[in-house]
C-alpha cells in the first residue's frame, strides 16, 4: 500500500509540475515582436509610475490612473508603461499586466 501511495504521490506531483510549467510560458509576444517592442519603448523615454502598494507581477491589475500607451508596432495589441525600473505589457481591455519588460 505503501509504495502505491507514494507512486501516487510522485505522479501527481511530476503532472502538476508539467501544467505548471506550461501555465507559465505563455507567448504574450513572438520572438520578432520582442525586440522591436524593447528598441520601441527603450526610444520612448517614458518617465516611471511608482505604485503604492501593488505588487508588480503578471497578471497585476493596475489602477485607473496609471496612463497606458500605444505601442506603434504592427500587430501588438498591448499597451505598456514603466513601473519602477520596468517596461509592462498591459492588456488595455483588463489593464492586466501580461509580461514584464526587462
Amino acid at each position: 500500500m505503501k509504495r502505491y501511495l507514494a507512486g501516487a504521490v510522485a505522479a501527481v506531483a511530476f503532472v502538476g509540475g508539467i501544467g505548471a510549467s506550461y501555465a507559465g510560458d505563455v507567448v504574450v509576444l513572438k520572438p520578432e515582436q520582442q525586440t522591436v517592442v524593447r528598441e520601441y519603448i527603450h526610444k520612448q523615454k517614458l518617465a516611471s509610475v511608482s505604485l503604492l502598494g501593488v505588487e508588480l507581477n503578471v497578471g497585476s491589475a493596475l489602477p485607473d490612473t496609471v496612463e497606458l500607451h500605444t505601442i506603434d508596432v504592427p500587430d501588438v495589441r498591448y499597451k505598456y508603461t514603466v513601473v519602477g525600473d520596468h517596461a509592462v505589457l498591459v492588456d488595455p481591455d483588463t489593464r492586466r499586466v501580461v509580461q514584464i519588460i526587462e
